[in-house]
């Protein structure tokens, strides 16, 4: 793996887990804006620059890239409750498609695997089952 990949990887889970910690304190404006940016250079780093660029200009994804956009300014001006909401819909609207990769994943480790494969959980995954996104 190349050196800067896991570096981005790094910087997005420590995004990942500063936006958790300012949920956690009570939508803490700093943590929140440190996860932001944290994980906006992680995902750069481990994609690429390109690729992040081609990813969030994507005609499909302007609804979730404004959406995400305008949460973070949000949060960085001092809206941390509305700005997460914003951002959590830009979240989910960028990242939909990677939800069925997700679920196979999921299945496939050892003791999630187990928890995922019962029959309510199969179920909601079987509906995407044909839509895997190529990683």
């Amino acid at each position: 793996m190349h050196p800067l990949t896991e570096i981005g990887l790094g910087l997005t889970g420590f995004g990942i887990f500063f936006s958790f910690l300012g949920i956690i304190f009570f939508f803490d404006k700093g943590l929140l804006a440190m996860g932001n940016i944290l994980f906006i250079s992680g995902v750069s780093l481990t994609i690429g620059l390109k690729s992040t660029m081609q990813f969030f200009m994507k005609p499909q994804n302007y609804k979730g890239t404004i959406s995400f956009g305008a949460g973070f300014f949000l949060v960085v001006i001092g809206w941390p409750v509305l700005g997460m909401i914003l951002e959590s819909y830009g979240f989910i609207v960028l990242f939909s498609g990677f939800w069925p990769t997700l679920s196979v994943f999921i299945q496939k480790v050892p003791i999630l695997g187990w928890v995922f494969q019962q029959p309510y959980f199969r179920s909601f995954f079987e509906r995407y089952k044909g839509k895997r996104v190529p990683v």
